[in-house]
């Protein structure tokens, strides 16, 4: 006689196979991780600012030359990424939409703020954009001083902010069906009509996103920004390069302070934005 097979348990339903270890094995996992590379730093950040007496912290945190700082870092970030919204969505929507000679070539070019390094890219920056540069010589002839100002500073964040939008917005419209494009055409729907009444409501969660990356870096960068700045205080001095200031003058816990300021302000303004992510979300999800 033969043994009868022992049928195969069905799987529970309503549970998906999983084939990383369990829950609580993967969860300890992720909080250690994050525990070693976000969260001590962080707590360290705090602790360290902590050795400033109340009225110390909020001298160091308010001084003028401070407020110039975030004043200038906030704005030039938040001007570099308004502007990769624009144009890293025509990049995208050209690398996705149109098939020409070179495009692959392109599509890599993207890229490369990821890949070069930070000073390197400030001094080509510098180069081009400076008063007697290829292209700062014509943006000094009209009155745009194109380096050792916002301006530099703000054309420096564009450079190494513009991947992040093209990166997020370009997969969306690669599984973009046009279907209803092309039915909103043939009813007689002009393209502007098109443009801001289906593609910018389908495309506007990845926008913010690829916004929120590219501001974020912005607000944090230093080696891209540090030459062609011109690094003068009230004018064209950063955040990052006031805390390296402090740091080389051996004043930790005042640089630590401008830090976790950054730091909060960097939070609240990432929060406001994946509240805005949502909300966009949910009224395109909503019937």
């Amino acid at each position: 006689m033969t043994a009868t097979p022992t049928p195969k348990r069905a799987p529970h339903k309503g549970k998906s196979y999983a084939v990383l270890p369990g829950f609580r094995i993967t969860l300890g996992f992720t909080i250690g991780y994050l525990s070693l590379l976000v969260l001590i730093p962080l707590s360290a950040v705090v602790l360290k600012s902590l050795e400033l007496s109340w009225d110390g912290f909020w001298a160091t945190v308010f001084d003028a030359r401070v407020l110039a700082a975030y004043r200038i870092s906030f704005a030039t970030a938040l001007a570099a990424g308004l502007i990769n919204v624009v144009f890293g969505f025509i990049v995208a929507w050209v690398l996705v939409r149109y098939s020409f000679p070179g495009k692959r070539l392109l599509d890599g070019i993207i890229d490369l703020p990821f890949a070069l390094p930070t000073a390197v890219a400030g001094i080509a920056l510098t180069s081009i954009y400076a008063e007697n540069g290829w292209i700062g010589r014509w943006l000094y002839a009209i009155g745009i001083p194109s380096a050792y100002s916002a301006a530099g500073i703000a054309i420096a964040l564009t450079f190494i902010g513009l991947p992040f939008v093209v990166r997020t917005v370009q997969p969306v419209l690669e599984s973009w069906e046009t279907d209803v494009e092309e039915a909103a055409a043939t009813l007689g729907a002009k393209r502007l009509t098109v443009f801001r009444r289906i593609i910018v409501p389908q495309l506007l969660p990845s926008l913010l996103t690829g916004f929120a990356l590219a501001f974020a870096r912005g607000i944090g960068e230093y080696g891209s920004v540090v030459f062609i700045s011109g690094n003068m205080p009230y004018k064209t001095e950063i955040a990052p390069l006031l805390i390296m200031t402090k740091l080389e003058q051996y004043d930790y816990a005042g640089a630590t302070a401008v830090a976790l300021v950054m730091l909060i302000l960097s939070f609240l303004l990432q929060l406001l934005i994946n509240a805005l992510q949502w909300k966009a979300a949910r009224r395109m999800t909503s019937p």
